[in-house]
């Protein structure tokens, strides 16, 4: 049995953490969900479709808001129910704090942001460590297994067949330790787009080549041409010129889309973090050597304040 901690909103389970049932299945056991707190209406057909053959629910006043030793306590007690072999959850900050209580509960080793299994007996998997500039192979001997699946590792997709999901309330033991460090209260920024940038099937990039404030006018209408999302490297906004949330990168959102265009981006590897899951990149630089010009499946060499504003004139002649 594998259990997966699926982390939810008001449509149901987040997008990484149906990437995270998906991956799972690679490892042929029946999966669990558990869900804690609140269930979003039509979880339980959701998880049907992704093959979870049961919903593991921890409710109750210690679970009204996040608090990671909580929700361990209520993994713990959903891999001891389950008699799971392997415990999981999708990479995020939120997912990676809790299997890090798990696996400390425990006494066991935790494999964070792993990317693929190689191997079912034993587990072998490979995980992105400095900041996913290399790879680690790892033999995870533990048991119960405790890992974290990488944002984009793999493409959400139901399974072939779709199950009945049982949903059964858990009872779960939550000291008042465990409740000590929880979050107290949101707040939404004034405006914060990111989830945006992180579902768009076109990115268009913007580095330090705009040049400036004003040099994304033409990156602007070239993203709008395609219907896409302006995405821009770490010194774009540490200059203050774009706003953060469009940030991609290690500090910033990781990107899946089908079309990535970074124009002026030099590549550094945290921003080759937040993008390398890109289907296709297409990359308009003026130096041949650069990074992402390198690692790009197209590269178009040159000025992008040239290139850029002769590719918006061939879409809008196109389009007339």
């Amino acid at each position: 049995m594998t259990v997966v901690l699926v982390e939810t909103d008001a449509t149901g389970a987040i997008e990484v953490s149906r990437e995270a049932l998906t991956f799972v299945r690679e490892l042929a056991q029946p999966v669990s969900a558990l869900v804690v707190g609140e269930i979003p209406a039509g979880l339980a057909d959701q998880l049907g479709a992704y093959g979870v053959v049961s919903m593991l629910h921890a409710k109750g006043t210690a679970f009204t808001t996040y608090a990671p030793a909580a929700w361990a306590a209520a993994v713990v007690a959903a891999a001891s129910a389950s008699g799971a072999a392997v415990v999981t959850a999708a990479g995020t900050p939120r997912g990676n704090e809790v299997m890090a209580h798990v696996a400390c509960r425990l006494d066991v080793a935790m494999a964070a942001n792993v990317v693929t299994i190689d191997g079912t007996d034993p587990l072998l998997v490979s995980r992105q460590v400095l900041g996913g500039s290399a790879l680690e192979e790892l033999q995870l001997d533990d048991a119960p297994a405790v890992l974290s699946v990488a944002g984009h590792a793999c493409v959400a997709k139901p399974a072939d067949s779709p199950v009945a999901t049982k949903v059964d309330a858990i009872d779960v033991q939550v000291s008042d330790d465990d409740l000590r460090a929880h979050v107290a209260r949101t707040e939404a920024g004034e405006r914060d787009e990111s989830g945006a940038l992180k579902t768009a099937r076109v990115v268009v990039g913007a580095g330090r080549g705009a040049g400036s404030a004003d040099g994304f006018k033409d990156l602007v209408e070239l993203t709008d041409l395609l219907g896409g999302t302006l995405g821009v490297s770490r010194v774009v906004t540490s200059l203050g010129w774009r706003p953060h949330h469009e940030q991609v990168g290690q500090t910033g959102s990781r990107i899946s889309p089908d079309l990535y265009i970074p124009c002026g981006i030099s590549g550094a590897i945290q921003h080759w973090v937040g993008c390398s899951s890109a289907k296709t990149i297409l990359a308009i630089n003026s130096d041949p050597d650069a990074p992402m010009v390198t690692k790009a499946h197209y590269a178009v060499i040159g000025d992008l304040h040239k290139i850029v504003p002769a590719i918006n004139e061939e879409l809008r002649r196109r389009r007339a």
